[in-house]
């Protein structure tokens, strides 16, 4: 895998250079979390084990991908990730509804673009 830039918001110092995302593979997602983001290994080794390690469906595969996907999209990108954070303690700490309801829908935003990185990207 080599990285790539990806300019974002707020960054100061130029573009900040993000491993790709890996292939669409449980395998592959493992790996490149295990590389670039092993903060979330635990978590996702115990998820897998404990919705997929001893199925006899593959079921929750795709639903389990789209989650960890997401999270892999996020934690390779340390801006992105405090942002995400920064908005939801921003939402949570907010008096204010319609600011609430604003902070979580670009939350949420970003969340879902997150989902649909392409692998490559």
């Amino acid at each position: 895998m080599t990285a790539h830039a990806l300019h974002c918001d707020g960054y100061e110092g130029g573009p900040l250079r993000l491993p790709p995302m890996p292939e669409r593979t449980p395998q592959a997602l493992r790996l490149a979390i295990q590389e670039h983001a092993p903060q979330l290994l635990p978590d996702f080794e115990a998820h897998w084990k404990r919705v997929i390690g001893d199925a006899f469906s593959i079921t929750p595969v795709p639903a389990f991908m789209r989650l960890w996907w997401t999270q892999y999209a996020i934690a390779r990108n340390p801006a992105l990730d405090a942002h995400l954070r920064d908005l939801e303690a921003r939402a949570a700490e907010s008096d204010d509804p319609e600011e609430s309801s604003r902070l979580l829908e670009e939350y949420s935003r970003l969340r879902h673009e997150a989902a649909e990185t392409k692998p490559g990207e």
